[in-house]
């Protein structure tokens, strides 16, 4: 039993609080016992939540872009983290230098800029506006 010493209104009591079962506790004031009956709280109801499904393009197939495995052929710009594509700043045929941005990548709510990391041409755009990626997905190709 846990013991508790108040004063109430200049008055003394000793109160005494015994087992509990279910929702009836057990209570001794100033020697006189007590059952005391507890309110039962409502039970709080859990949602269990349902993970969204991938976007899918009017075929059936899955939105995002997997990295791909690359060929001997060109220089490959990889996505340095997974997001989304929010603008793609080239296209093939295109000249660029290391320090070009070439796409614009939304990750962790930051827009980030995804450089050409070398001088050449634009062999290839494997990405537009809107595509999901993953991380190391190739966005572009260089030759």
């Amino acid at each position: 039993m846990k013991e508790y010493k108040y004063k109430i209104n200049g008055n003394l009591y000793k109160v005494a609080v015994g087992d509990t079962d279910d929702n009836l506790v057990q209570v001794e004031v100033n020697g006189v016992p007590y059952k005391v009956e507890l309110d039962k709280a409502p039970a709080a109801k859990v949602a269990a939540v349902r993970p969204s499904a991938a976007p899918r393009t009017a075929t059936g197939e899955k939105v995002i872009a997997k990295p791909a495995a690359t060929s001997g052929a060109g220089a490959p710009v990889k996505a340095p983290l997974p997001g989304t594509v929010i603008a793609v700043n080239v296209k093939v045929g295109d000249t660029v230098k290391a320090a070009d941005t070439v796409v614009l990548l939304e990750a962790m709510k930051m827009e980030n800029a995804i450089h050409a990391g070398r001088d050449g041409r634009v062999a290839a755009v494997n990405v537009a506006a809107g595509d999901s990626v993953l991380e190391g997905a190739v966005l572009v190709t260089l030759e």
